[in-house]
């Protein structure tokens, strides 16, 4: 039987945070659907202290933005979505247009279509996440979007270098600077200066996670990436300071952040506990990481690998890093993550940041049904079907004759009948 020796807050406690930040994002998608870009810029002005004349950065702008950065940054960004970009197209060159013929002349087949507009979300008001510039235009740029338009909040009161370097870099098309969910009902609803896109990607805070799901349906959406999650899954064969640095390295997203420790060793899970009071003594983001500890942090300890594949499955988090003497176990009987990290060479910030996958991915137990961003979200897997000879398809029209009336449905008998009658007619001579 699991052992929680610290747990986090109540669901309730959750779930009431939950319903404040609902109203608050109703507002605002409901004030910029009614003015545009008027309200657009009341909202970035009372939350971002930013309202420029124009949203969408100029060439100069962009020029400014590569001038303010060093030599090594620019090429760490082009090596960064240079790992992006190659798994990606691995990705897409797994995915394969198909034609069979399944019946004799009866063709099915489909095709995978990108999509046409796509409006990349990248973070930036608290930390300047670059990296989810990478992860969300590189991706869409391999999976051949026509337009990708970016934007992410001011930074410090004007637009962040590296982060505007790495959307013209990754190939965005437009570059805006705006934020919050402002920013994604622009690109959702459209407004005098922004066109309306067809899907919306990226990960953010609540509010902006809200107000993709709030929009979901009127624009197609990746998934809703809330506050980062990280659970370590740890046994004796490692320590608590590499445990609370993994801890604490996801915990620094923001105040909201679980981070879950889950071991078979209660000696690790003391040694952990201790460990991490300690480096929040000496972290620079030690005012965030120890308030999302004190609030969403929790400690368990199960008896066995099979319970804490159990526990950990349903937990279903967000990014998974497995130091245990047999990652593979995990591996090979896990089914609800964002992503695994395998082993103690490797942690969450790798994905993060440059390893290659994507650090898009599923919070709050949505892992238990979807995997994260990657290069198939852009794409439209589309049918079609073609017959062939006049045989096949009064012997296809005939199956669907019956079954239409099985259903009741005349007008689509009349569709099958009218080709049996028509196409099963034999020649006279």
């Amino acid at each position: 039987m699991a052992r929680y020796l610290k747990t986090g807050i109540t669901e309730d406690a959750a779930a009431e945070a939950d319903a404040q930040v609902r109203q608050i994002v109703e507002e605002i998608i409901a004030d910029i659907k009614k003015r545009g870009d008027d309200a657009v810029r009341d909202w970035s002005q009372k939350f971002d202290n930013w309202a420029p004349a124009d949203f969408k950065l100029s060439q100069a702008d962009i020029d400014m933005a590569y001038a303010a950065l060093e030599p090594q940054t620019i090429e760490d960004i082009r090596f960064a979505q240079a790992q992006v970009r190659g798994f990606a197209q691995i990705q897409r060159d797994a995915l394969k247009d198909v034609e069979v013929e399944t019946l004799p002349g009866v063709i099915l087949g489909h095709k995978n279509l990108p999509v046409n507009s796509v409006g990349c979300y990248v973070p930036g008001g608290k930390y300047p996440l670059v990296a989810s510039a990478h992860m969300s235009v590189v991706t869409a740029k391999v999976a051949g979007v026509q337009r990708i338009i970016s934007v992410a909040p001011p930074f410090e009161g004007k637009p962040n270098p590296a982060i505007v370097v790495a959307m013209h870099m990754a190939g965005a098309d437009e570059i805006l600077c705006v934020g919050g969910v402002q920013a994604v009902a622009a690109m959702a609803l459209g407004t005098q200066s922004i066109a309306a896109v067809d899907m919306i990607v990226g990960p953010g805070n609540a509010y902006v996670a809200e107000a993709k799901r709030q929009l979901f349906g009127r624009i197609g959406i990746d998934l809703l990436a809330g506050p980062t999650e990280t659970l370590v899954i740890a046994d004796e064969t490692v320590d608590g300071e590499l445990c609370a640095a993994d801890l604490l390295g996801q915990a620094e997203h923001g105040p909201n952040s679980p981070a879950i420790l889950l071991t078979n060793s209660e000696k690790l899970a003391h040694e952990t506990m201790a460990e991490i009071e300690r480096q929040l003594t000496i972290l620079p983001t030690a005012p965030i990481a120890s308030k999302a500890w004190a609030d969403y942090g929790q400690v368990i300890v199960a008896d066995s690998y099979e319970e804490m594949v159990q526990i950990a499955d349903e937990i279903a988090s967000e990014h998974v890093q497995v130091m245990t003497k047999d990652p593979d176990y995990f591996l090979h009987h896990m089914n609800n993550y964002g992503a695994l990290f395998l082993g103690h060479r490797t942690n969450v910030s790798y994905g993060d940041k440059v390893i290659g996958t994507n650090h898009t991915l599923p919070t709050k137990k949505n892992a238990r049904f979807t995997g994260g961003l990657w290069v198939g979200k852009f794409i439209k897997t589309c049918t079609y079907q073609r017959v062939l000879t006049d045989e096949a398809s009064v012997m296809i029209g005939e199956y669907c004759s019956r079954l239409c009336k099985i259903e009741g449905f005349a007008g689509h008998k009349e569709q099958a009948d009218i080709r049996v009658r028509r196409y099963g007619r034999k020649e006279t001579t």
